[in-house]
């Protein structure tokens, strides 16, 4: 009888207490632990399955989130959500997670968003276009991309800092490298005949290398710009070149 007792104590403890993790609040939860550069408001449901009105971080956006946690990778010992959002115009969903160490990986990536959106984060003012991103596979560690699979396409591109008036489309095809990220660039429709490399090192240096052709659609201004990347090769092309640190 007193085992018997005991057994069923135990089995109440345990019930309890799966309980409380599985009900546990996620307003709590972003109390307790989330970073101070993580803004939320609006936020209900559960750390497993739950809501947020707004969501914004590093001059990114989002409202209407919705996060439901993939419990099949609990048993590989990682912390994996998918989760959706709408930035200020198009859509943003994937698997997000979290595992030993800090490494965040983001998986089947798909997203329509406008690249204001993305302005703040990438430090460039007055940046705006629309931007389509398809990505099997990013990986994080302290802020460093160490893995990227997947495609950026940009439309309609305004940057005032290169040109008053749009650029065009272009396409980066992301890939990793044993030294670190690197991406392929081109362009689609752009008022640019563009084709260069982007690669971002483990030592948080980033080169990008492109080679430019002025098209009869060049804007005259940019046609200046263009005329202080030096002379042209025999084929008609001039070097772009931009170094620095993330």
């Amino acid at each position: 009888m007193i085992d018997t007792k005991r057994g069923l104590l135990l089995v109440a403890v345990l019930t309890l207490a799966l309980a409380l993790i599985v009900l546990f609040p996620a307003r709590v939860a972003y109390h307790w632990a989330a970073p101070p550069e993580l803004a939320a408001s609006g936020i209900h449901g559960t750390v497993w399955n739950g809501k947020a009105d707004a969501v914004a971080m590093d001059g990114i956006y989002l409202s209407d989130v919705s996060w439901l946690i993939r419990p099949m990778h609990l048993f590989t010992g990682k912390l994996v959500y998918r989760v959706k959002g709408a930035p200020l115009s198009g859509f943003v969903e994937a698997n997000v997670g979290i595992g030993i160490g800090g490494t965040l990986t983001v998986s089947d990536l798909n997203a329509s968003l406008p690249l204001l959106a993305l302005a703040q984060t990438l430090r460039v003012r007055g940046l705006s276009g629309d931007a389509s991103l398809q990505f099997e596979r990013i990986q994080m560690r302290d802020g460093l991309p160490i893995t990227a699979i997947g495609t950026v396409q940009v439309r309609n591109l305004m940057a005032p800092s290169l040109s008053s008036e749009p650029i065009g489309g272009y396409r980066a095809e992301f890939f990793t490298q044993n030294n670190g990220v690197a991406a392929s660039v081109e362009d689609t429709d752009g008022v640019l005949d563009l084709a260069g490399s982007l690669q971002i090192k483990a030592d948080r240096s980033y080169e990008f290398i492109a080679q430019l052709i002025a098209k009869p659609e060049t804007p005259a201004g940019l046609r200046k710009q263009m005329q202080y990347l030096g002379p042209a090769d025999e084929r008609g092309q001039q070097e772009l070149r931009v170094e620095g640190r993330l």
